[in-house]
């Protein structure tokens, strides 16, 4: 394990120290990002003061982003919070090990990289030609909460945002019989770490965006050999197409999530439907069954722009 690390001379985030060298697009959609971060922070009281938040980096899109928007948060919050930046070197042939150390290095963030060769459990467990990425995923987990509490984080930041979010509610929906998605926080099951999602209003093409434009230093996915899980790529797939062909379904999809009616699903456990007398006091009663008057999709997306792009 690698002690915790940071720069020598702490130098700004590249994404502060080039702001002239980039368009005002860019710088925009900088501003878009490290707003919808904050609200998230915000919304979901993720982030105190004193708190130390240990950000997970693979050195995907993702990650880097996440990373990125928490360094120019802190720099303007109104509370005091320390950054851990924090890589698994899970030993993967082809990895290079250099890459994120020179990284961090460069923007002057404290982390901690930490190896453990849970690619050769893997293999070895996992037949060939089967999904590796249940078991990588909880080996990776369990390190993960252990480096946490080692370091004192009281705060563990990934890097899944909006589209991670529907992709799971879909995944869950359609092949698991069951509604549910990634929440923006939460408990983690042995109830000792708080985990985060400080990208839950984000979407990807603007992470995409974002990632490219600041040039970071891109490791591959597939070092593993694993593809891409079939049905999560269906799901991807389909909501692309959705967010193609009916603009403002998704963001509509996105704000559901935040406004769950349990009196009109059939969830028992959330609603006492057995004990529902005439003097139960109901949310929306049965008017939820009249007939919804549909904006225009243009006035639709500008609606739902106001409620969440422009949250983001």
């Amino acid at each position: 394990m690698t002690p915790l690390s940071a720069a020598a001379t702490p130098t700004p985030a590249p994404a502060e120290a080039a702001d002239s060298r980039f368009s005002n697009t860019f710088l925009r959609l900088k501003k878009k990002l490290e707003r919808s971060v904050g609200k998230a922070i915000a919304d979901f009281n993720m982030i105190g003061d004193g708190d130390t938040v240990m950000v997970c980096v693979s050195g995907g899109k993702d990650s880097y982003t996440l990373l990125s928007c928490l360094l120019a948060l802190r720099e303007r919050a109104p509370v005091d919070f320390r950054i851990i930046a924090m890589n698994l070197d899970q030993k993967q042939p082809g990895f290079p090990a250099e890459v994120l150390p020179a990284y961090f290095e460069s923007i002057g963030v404290e982390y901690r990289i930490v190896t453990e060769d849970t690619y050769s459990i893997v293999k070895d467990k996992i037949p060939a030609g089967k999904t590796t990425c249940s078991l990588c995923s909880r080996l990776r987990r369990g390190i993960i909460y252990r480096v946490a509490r080692e370091l004192g984080a009281t705060r563990i930041a990934l890097g899944h945002h909006r589209d991670d979010m529907l992709e799971t509610l879909f995944l869950n929906l359609f092949f698991g019989g069951k509604i549910k998605a990634m929440p923006p926080k939460l408990v983690s099951d042995n109830g000792e770490h708080v985990v985060i999602r400080p990208l839950a209003y984000c979407t990807e093409a603007d992470i995409t965006r974002f990632a490219r434009t600041m040039e970071f230093p891109i490791i591959p996915c597939n070092l593993c050999g694993s593809q891409e899980n079939a049905q999560r790529k269906q799901i991807k797939t389909m909501l692309q197409g959705w967010a193609r062909e009916h603009p403002g379904r998704i963001e509509s999809i996105a704000t559901a999530l935040g406004q769950v009616v349990p009196s009109h699903l059939a969830d028992a456990s959330l609603f006492d439907f057995r004990n529902l007398t005439r003097d139960t006091v109901v949310a929306e009663g049965d008017i939820a069954f009249d007939r919804l008057d549909v904006p225009s999709a243009p006035a639709a997306v500008m609606h739902l722009a106001d409620r969440t792009t422009d949250g983001e």
